[in-house]
Order: C-alpha cells, then sequence, then structure tokens
C-alpha cells in the first residue's frame, strides 16, 4: 500500500497546474503556492507584453486530456492561453488547492526527523513554517527576471528617459514619438520591436550579440510543426545514449543529413532574405537546434526591408546625454530602452549546500530525467525541462514524478543509476552537443519523442507510439496521443 503524502507544488503556471493534478488524482494532500495573483505564470496577463503569443501550435502547446478551444488561432495570444489555463484549473479543480500571493521564502530538510522540507511562507503580513512530506518545484525557466543595468542609467532615467524589462513592457503608447532600443535577439525582442514600429516609433532599434537560425511559423509555406517536431528529424540530430550499431548507421547516413540540413538553410536564407540584412549565422543549424531559437515574429523581415527596425549587432555599453552608447563605439537615440535579456534559473530558497549539490560550476543542472536529482530527497523539478511542447512536458514528467515520489515506477531508479545517467547526459551535453547546455541543460528540445519515450518506459506504459508507423514518423508529438500512451500506464491509488 502507498502512503498519502502530504505535497507542496510551488507555482501555478502551466507546470504547477500539471504537478498539482497529478499528485491530486493519485489521492495526496497537495498544497500549492503561488506568489501572483492568479494563475498561468509567464502567461498571466500583467506578465504578458502586447500580441506576445505561442510559439508552439496550440495542438502542440496543450494538456493530453484538454485540446486547446477549435476557435483559437493555430498560435494563440496571451489572453487566449490563460484563458485555456483557467480552463484546465476549473476541469480538474485545482484551483481549491492553491493559495495565491503566497511566496516561498526558505525550506530546510524537516528537524522532526521525519522525510520532506519544511517551507518558510509568507503571505502578506503573516509567515510561518509548515513541513511536507514532498516537494514539487514547478517555477519553471522563467521565474525570476534577469535585471541588467548600465553605466549612465539612472542619470538617463532622471532625464525623463525608460529602462525596463521586457515582461514589463504592457503599454505599447509609451513608442509613440519616441526613440526604442530593443536589447536582445529572442522572440520577445522581435515581438516588441514589431509592436513598438505598429505603435508610432519614431525610430526602432534591434541590439543582438549574434545571429542566429530563426524558424518562420511557416517554411516554404508549410507550417514548421510538419518539419521540425517528426521523430524522422529528431533522429537526424546527435542523441544522447546512442548504441555503437546506431552510431555505424548514423555515420552511413551522415551525409544525406548534412545535404537536408544545408537545403533547410538555404530556404530559410532565402525566405527571412538574411544576407540582405546581415543575419546569416556562422554556426550549422543542426549544432545550433535548441529550446532558444526563436521563431520569427509575423511583420518582423517587412519591418526590417522597410528600414523601420534597424538591426544592430552589439550590445549596449553606457547611456549618455547625446544616446546611448553601444560597444561597437556607436551612439544610438534613446527615449526607451527595453531589455528583452531574459530570466534567472534558480531556486534561490533552496539551502546553498543543496543548490551546490544541484547546480555544476558551469551552470549544469544534475537532474535525472529532468526531474529529479538524488542528492536532493522528498523533491523533484516540473516544467524544467524546456521543450518546443512545453505544457505536453511539463504534463509528463508531473505524472513520472508522482510515480517516482510514490515508488510506482517500473524502472524505478537508484542513486547510482540516476547518477550515472547525469553523468551520461553532463558529458554528452559539454562534448557532443554544447547546444543542449541551454537553460542549465534543461532543454529537451529537439529530442521531445526520446525524451517522452523513456519517461513512458519508466512509467510502464505498453504503449509508447502510434500504431501507423507512418504517422510516428513524421507527425508531431500529438497531446491527445500521448494521453493515451499514458492510460497505458499501471493505475494506483494511495491510501
Amino acid at each position: 500500500m502507498t502512503k498519502r503524502k502530504k505535497i507542496a507544488v510551488i507555482g501555478g503556471g502551466v507546470s504547477g497546474l500539471a504537478a498539482a493534478k497529478a499528485f491530486d488524482e493519485k489521492g495526496h494532500i497537495v498544497c500549492g503556492f503561488e506568489r501572483s495573483h492568479d494563475f498561468g505564470g509567464v502567461w498571466e496577463l500583467s506578465r504578458s507584453y502586447p500580441d506576445v503569443q505561442t510559439q508552439s501550435p496550440k495542438d502542440l502547446y496543450c494538456y493530453t486530456d484538454l485540446p486547446m478551444p477549435d476557435e483559437y488561432p493555430e498560435w494563440p495570444k496571451a489572453p487566449q492561453v490563460h484563458a485555456y489555463l483557467h480552463s484546465y484549473a476549473d476541469k480538474h479543480k485545482t484551483a481549491r488547492l492553491f493559495r495565491l500571493n503566497t511566496t516561498i521564502k526558505a525550506m530546510e530538510r524537516r528537524a522532526d526527523g521525519e522525510a520532506g522540507w519544511t517551507l518558510t511562507i509568507e503571505a502578506g503580513s503573516h509567515e510561518w513554517k509548515e513541513s511536507f512530506d514532498f516537494v514539487s518545484i514547478c517555477t519553471g525557466q522563467f521565474s525570476e527576471k534577469n535585471i541588467i543595468t548600465h553605466p549612465g542609467q539612472d542619470d538617463f532615467v532622471a532625464r525623463g528617459g525608460s529602462v525596463m524589462h521586457s515582461s514589463e513592457y504592457n503599454d505599447p503608447s509609451l513608442c509613440e514619438g519616441k526613440d526604442i532600443v530593443v536589447l536582445g535577439g529572442s522572440k520577445s525582442a522581435t515581438d516588441i520591436a514589431v509592436n513598438a514600429v505598429k505603435n508610432g516609433a519614431r525610430s526602432v532599434r534591434l541590439v543582438y550579440l549574434e545571429n542566429v537560425w530563426r524558424v518562420p511559423y511557416f517554411v516554404g509555406g508549410i507550417n514548421f510543426k510538419r518539419l521540425l517536431y517528426m521523430r524522422a528529424q529528431e533522429q537526424q540530430f546527435n542523441q544522447w545514449g546512442k548504441s555503437p550499431l546506431q552510431r555505424v548507421i548514423a555515420a552511413v547516413f551522415t551525409p544525406l543529413v548534412w545535404m537536408n540540413f544545408r537545403g533547410l538553410e538555404t530556404l530559410l536564407k532565402i525566405q527571412l532574405k538574411l544576407k540582405k540584412h546581415g543575419m546569416v549565422p556562422t554556426t550549422p543549424i543542426e549544432k545550433a537546434i535548441n529550446c532558444s531559437v526563436p521563431i520569427v515574429t509575423p511583420g518582423f523581415i517587412k519591418c526590417l526591408d522597410a528600414g523601420t527596425i534597424i538591426p544592430v549587432m552589439s550590445t549596449f555599453d553606457s547611456y549618455g546625454s547625446d544616446g546611448l552608447k553601444l560597444k561597437n563605439g556607436e551612439t544610438v537615440p534613446c527615449d526607451v530602452a527595453i531589455l528583452a535579456v531574459g530570466w534567472k534559473l534558480g531556486v534561490p530558497y533552496l539551502p546553498r549546500e543543496y543548490q551546490e549539490k544541484l547546480i555544476e560550476d558551469d551552470g549544469q543542472y544534475r537532474v535525472y530525467r529532468l526531474s529529479v536529482n538524488p542528492d536532493l530527497p522528498d523533491m523533484g523539478f516540473v516544467g524544467f525541462n524546456s521543450s518546443f511542447c512545453t505544457v505536453l512536458s511539463a504534463e509528463m514528467v508531473a505524472n513520472w514524478l508522482v510515480r517516482f515520489a510514490d515508488g510506482q515506477l517500473k524502472n524505478q531508479p537508484s542513486d547510482a543509476v540516476m547518477n550515472k545517467s547525469i553523468d551520461m547526459m553532463l558529458n554528452w551535453k559539454r562534448n557532443e552537443r554544447p547546444a543542449a547546455k541551454v537553460y542549465g541543460g534543461l532543454c529537451s528540445a529537439p529530442f521531445h519523442f526520446k525524451h517522452f519515450d523513456e519517461l513512458l518506459a519508466d512509467m510502464g506504459a505498453t504503449k509508447k507510439k502510434r500504431s501507423n508507423p507512418l504517422a510516428e514518423q513524421f507527425s508531431y508529438p500529438n497531446a491527445v496521443a500521448y494521453g493515451t500512451f499514458l492510460a497505458t500506464t499501471p493505475q494506483y491509488q494511495v491510501h
């Protein structure tokens, strides 16, 4: 008989909702904590900049048991995703499990000798400690803003200038008649740059460090989910854990794979006019694809063509009375600086001694199946397996994690097995595929199928692939299909 546990779920976004549902439906006592006033994580409306939309099509960006509404566009916008997450919480009655406006300040191993952790919790002016048998950390990749400053910033603001993180850009009217400089080359950076043009900016500059491959929603007129999200395409990248035979087969097909990716690069260069705008990356696309590869913002290329967005390969140096000085020596006019510089990954409330066990000196996370660390007992992570299909990835790990916590995996790993796998993955990331080190090595893209295969095998699923071999090789990881696979795993209830 599996014992009922008291579970803390930290975070009420995509991952927290999946984890709360997974633990609750097994019969555990779930206590969720969300520091914001609402569910949604990055999709909570006050954190969403204008016109932001998903990077993934709606049938990839959903839970297994709740497709996005038919009337939603292929790439839903923030209010639609926010409403969808609320509908998921309503369907599974997970709202009752969460305390909003509640922050985790610290955590420590329980002092009573029992397994688990004691959390220091703050809500308003009230602070208290509460113990849990297991903690699921679901704050993901986008919890803490990456805040950077440059010399002269205070004086620039005192003169009437504005400096803000991209998540704070929620009033496009501030762009009208202003010189806007956006720092960063991600999708959020290009989204904001295009939005600033639409809202009457006098000038818009996009300042970025290096050229990267960008993928349009349609590649040569074909939805990119039918090109880049296939198992057949995934197998062309250098995956981890290849057997000697698989390595031989990969070597034989290397010339064909090389030609495939060169063809894709050529198509992107033509379609996106990369040579014209001096934006051709130097890294081959097969070595660059990871979770940070941006989707091309609609209208971005037209703005480059029209000169309404001026790309500058450099970074900020300092603010001056005559404008914003860049590292390349150029000084550009600037009224509003928008820093699309991402987020900091971390677990600040975790004691330092455990952070050192979790995070390597080079920032790589020591986690098995992108979820647990053998030196951090009674704890797991959901949503740290960053992906092109974020919602499905979170749900898959949540279902794996509850079984891990309950000792109900078919392949329940020992500490030795976990450490051996972690070391293998770290070596692969560092020496065979450096692009995989992004986000602390917590990116599962472009290896979604392999990642899900491992999770399903661990859970004891009797079905892990679609019956039609062609559909399995040449279709994307459909959430509904994975719902049927999860249904073939052994079921149980705690008491």
